[in-house]
């Protein structure tokens, strides 16, 4: 409510790919819309980009809202825009968002922790400095997590990814969740293991964005 609050006054909002267009409809006439989405391999704008654009309209408007989707702390850049505007002297404030991390597993009937499989979960990205595909990237840590584990931005190291738990120790037989466009009304899920989830996603002809979802939890319906 607060958020959209905030885009019924804002003079211009400045948005994801991921955040649902229909929230634009809460802004008021007149206001700039300013679209920076990324897609993997195909971004719109750089992050560098995107970080002049809000210094820019910062210094132009009165209210800019920064929509993204999920939670812009987790795994959404809002650190590191923050210290952009923090660097510029630019007041703002933070509204916390749902992370996806949570929300599309939730909606496809998947708890991220339970009381009697799954005491903790553990969040990664698909996308950092240290990349999934790195020879020197740490399985075997991943691998000896309890609970659930959830790959973000993950979807086209789908088989890297359960190849190299399944090498560092993880039991092959444990149940994964593919979930594309979730919370979505175009939300489709393919499930299997380890070591057939692959195969399922791609008879599922799943696309991303997608979240994966990866231990006991991920058999829940």
């Amino acid at each position: 409510i607060k958020g959209m609050e905030l885009l019924k006054e804002c003079d211009c909002v400045i948005y994801d790919r991921l955040a649902s267009e229909g929230l634009l409809r809460y802004a008021r006439k007149g206001c700039e819309k300013i679209y920076v989405g990324k897609e993997a391999g195909h971004h719109y704008r750089k992050q560098e980009e995107i970080n002049e654009i809000l210094v820019e309209c910062a210094q132009k408007y009165t209210t800019v809202v920064r929509l993204k989707g999920g939670d812009p702390f987790v795994f959404g850049r809002g650190g590191e825009e923050a210290q952009i505007l923090q660097r510029h002297q630019i007041p703002f404030e933070v509204v916390p968002g749902v992370s996806s991390a949570i929300a599309v597993p939730e909606c496809a009937g998947i708890p991220v922790t339970h009381r009697r499989v799954s005491r903790s979960f553990h969040v990664i990205t698909g996308h950092t400095d240290n990349s999934l595909e790195d020879t020197e990237y740490n399985y075997k840590a991943l691998a000896e997590l309890e609970g659930t584990l959830i790959f973000l931005m993950g979807f086209s190291r789908l088989g890297l990814i359960a190849s190299k738990l399944i090498e560092a120790g993880k039991d092959r037989d444990t149940p994964v969740a593919v979930i594309a466009d979730g919370t979505t009304e175009f939300q489709r899920i393919a499930r299997g293991t380890l070591c057939s989830i692959e195969e399922e996603v791609i008879k599922s002809k799943l696309s991303p964005p997608a979240v994966i979802v990866i231990g006991e939890t991920a058999s829940f319906q």
